[in-house]
């Protein structure tokens, strides 16, 4: 009955605060109501109850008994860090995916630059050619249709040998493959802060972490043209890294390393930790090199095509100054035909076949390789087997990686010694995938 009481008196007191200021509602609230015992307990053998509304509560306008935990109790410290910690991670994680979306088309507007200017510089060239021969058609040389024709093969072949020069220094082909792996990468790294978020408790470590990987995501592949644009034609071909490198210090006591070579835990044995090395062996002198060797070849072809393209067309627009000359005959006119064609033909080879896009695809497969590398590394590096990655779960992602099964990676445990000669006895490669 005195429950009751109270309750309707609350009520009422709700009700008619309702038309009044958002201020005088707190106030009533939050104060606490004694009802008077003669009228809630005639026995007076019951204490008084007193109903208020916590401070947690007022927000969701929920009243609960004074001595009684709150629907919301109040956030411990670390409560609150957790939270931060994790409103932090689902920022780099939105910034993640804007960066794979604007990536992404501008990866799309770079491969359109390739076909247009493909497109164009043969049109230009082929153009040039054709107004070189019909320059000749006339017997004077100082009629009009011979010097405009004349005039016009000149303009065209200047202007096709600067759009070359232009379009070999940035190579389109090349910088829609960037933004293509970059947007890929991009979309990994959101899918990685989404799973850690799921599937554990995150720390501040993995905040600094995950921003450690965006901006080396950004040096490796920035967005911009120019400046900031990345060297086409490198002196060194190197692996592209887009992953913060880290240094592991050595633990230097010596009863920690005996200790570690005895006990394996985690998933880890010797076995494991065997063929994790012969594979991080067989990548470096096997897998990577393949790729840079590749790349080296890529590039020297495509130096030469830069070079060459321009070259016919600046030799064609020269020769065909001299079209209609008696002390030259017919020379500039087939210097100029063969000379377009060449250009064309040049061009084609270098953007139709799209070369830069090669090297550059050699140059991030050997990057993905040298990144396996570096992950086995880092995990055999750690002295203590608790710190690291659960063993089966790393090697699955190994094999996963490299397209092979768990069962295969076993065989390359043969070559974890230092005497293991993987150029003479490993006939193929540790990765399957490409």
């Amino acid at each position: 009955m005195a429950t009751l009481q109270a309750q309707s008196l609350l009520l009422s007191i709700s009700s008619s605060s309702s038309s009044s200021s958002s201020y005088s509602f707190r106030r009533r609230c939050r104060a606490v109501l004694h009802a008077p015992p003669s009228n809630l307990s005639p026995k007076g053998n019951k204490p008084p109850i007193a109903i208020r509304l916590t401070e947690a509560d007022d927000r969701r306008r929920v009243i609960t008994p004074a001595g009684f935990t709150p629907l919301l109790p109040p956030k411990s410290p670390q409560a609150k860090i957790d939270d931060a910690v994790i409103r932090k991670l689902y920022a780099i994680a939105e910034a993640a995916a804007d960066r794979a979306e604007m990536h992404a088309i501008i990866g799309k507007q770079r491969d359109n630059w390739n076909h247009l200017f493909l497109h164009s510089v043969n049109s230009l060239a082929l153009s040039a050619s054709l107004m070189s021969g019909l320059a000749c058609v006339g017997s004077d040389a100082s009629s009009p249709h011979v010097l405009a024709f004349k005039l016009s093969s000149v303009l065209l072949f200047a202007a096709t040998s600067t759009v070359m020069l232009v379009v070999n220094k940035v190579q389109p082909s090349q910088l829609a493959e960037e933004q293509r792996n970059a947007a890929r990468l991009w979309r990994k790294l959101e899918k990685e802060i989404q799973s850690k978020l799921s599937l554990q408790t995150p720390r501040e470590s993995d905040v600094d972490a995950s921003m450690r990987k965006v901006l080396a995501l950004d040096k490796a592949y920035p967005l911009p043209l120019l400046p900031g644009m990345l060297e086409k034609f490198p002196k060194k071909v190197e692996p592209t890294c887009w992953w913060p490198r880290k240094e592991y210090k050595q633990s230097e006591t010596t009863a920690i390393d005996e200790k570690y070579q005895t006990n394996y835990s985690n998933g880890w044995s010797k076995e494991l930790e065997e063929s994790m090395k012969g594979v991080a062996k067989v990548l470096q002198t096997k897998d990577q090199a393949e790729y840079v060797t590749v790349g080296k070849l890529v590039l020297n072809i495509n130096k030469g095509f830069a070079i060459a393209g321009p070259v016919f067309a600046g030799m064609a627009a020269a020769a065909a100054g001299f079209i209609g000359l008696p002390a030259t005959g017919s020379w500039p006119v087939l210097v100029t035909a063969v000379g377009g064609a060449l250009a064309a033909t040049v061009n084609t080879l270098e953007h139709g076949g799209q070369v830069g896009m090669v090297f550059e695809l050699a140059r991030n497969c050997a990057g993905f390789y040298k990144k396996l590398e570096e992950e086995i590394e880092e995990s055999l590096e750690e002295r203590e087997a608790e710190k690291r990655e659960n063993g089966e779960l790393f090697e699955l992602k190994m094999a996963l990686s490299l397209g092979r099964s768990v069962s295969d990676l076993r065989k390359f445990r043969s070559f974890a010694s230092a005497s293991g000669k993987v150029d003479e006895d490993v006939t193929e490669f540790a990765g399957k995938l490409f």
